[in-house]
């Protein structure tokens, strides 16, 4: 299922605080040692010198602990050492500004999604609820408080939230999608084909849709079907991992062990570790 870009959201979200934080600090009369070295760190940021913008948020702070605009710090903070994988003190700097600036969406956002990608869905998705409590409407909160439902094959609450974001943005493209995947994971297949096939419409570009539809095919033990939609999948993008691997699945079921191996194969080359493949690959002999 395709999902929202966790990372390019968060460096939205930077923006935006750091656009805040700017603002604010230009009328709040703070010391300008505070503001300077807020605006360096920020400068290193953007140059990409991370381990430089740590230090400088740490020693802005340090000069005025009880600062309000250290929750945009500790924001920011959160970002560098993500981006650092330190993502132990990620976590904790992120927790520093929900706790100072416990309604700022983004914040909570921005740990909620640290969470998500180190799979600590609980947590994750007791921030989804923080958002939802205050904006009930929040697309992106939404979106992946649905995805963690599914996750967990709690498929009922993960439907409510996608028809909730459906009304908020009727259009919604992920929230379509994961449809089609909750449809197909209940065995719902005319239903997927459906979903899917809608999107297709307005998405005849997108090979995405046709791995979805290839899945949900393969289930329905319409192989022919399903390679020809891999076949479009691969031509559009030679890069999608995830037809490979189907499309090598499905070689693999019509005993094409050549043809298999080639998939599998390409699919190490694009990024897949052997070791992930090793089941599949001794198939192939």
């Amino acid at each position: 299922m395709a999902l929202i870009d966790i990372n390019t959201l968060m460096i939205m979200r930077y923006l935006y605080l750091t656009f805040l934080l700017f603002f604010s600090c230009s009328y709040v009369g703070a010391q300008d040692s505070y503001k300077v070295l807020s605006e360096k760190a920020i400068g290193y940021i953007e140059m990409d010198s991370l381990e430089r913008a740590e230090v400088l948020l740490k020693e802005a702070m340090a000069l005025e602990p009880a600062n309000p605009y250290n929750a945009l710090l500790f924001s920011n903070l959160g970002l560098i050492q993500k981006r650092m994988n330190k993502y132990e003190q990620a976590v904790e700097s992120y927790t520093y500004a929900v706790n100072m600036a416990p309604t700022t969406l983004p914040i909570i956002l921005d740990r909620a999604a640290l969470y998500l990608e180190l799979g600590m869905l609980d947590q994750a998705c007791y921030d989804y609820v923080k958002v939802l409590d205050i904006d009930k409407g929040n697309k992106e909160a939404l979106m992946m408080r649905a995805y963690i439902y599914q996750t967990r094959r709690d498929y009922k609450l993960a439907r409510t939230d996608y028809q909730r974001l459906l009304e908020v943005d009727p259009a919604n493209y992920n929230a379509r999608l994961g449809l089609v995947t909750l449809d197909q994971n209940e065995m719902k297949y005319k239903e997927a084909l459906e979903g899917v096939n809608s999107l297709l419409l307005e998405y005849p570009e997108d090979a995405i849709l046709y791995v979805a539809r290839a899945d949900v095919e393969r289930e329905m033990k319409h192989t022919d079907l399903a390679l020809t939609d891999l076949d479009e999948a691969i031509r559009l993008n030679p890069s999608l991992i995830d037809a490979y691997l189907l499309r090598g699945d499905i070689y693999l079921l019509l005993g094409k062990k050549v043809l298999a191996k080639n998939d599998f194969e390409k699919a190490i080359k694009l990024g897949v570790p052997t070791a992930q493949l090793s089941s599949r690959l001794s198939q192939c002999k």
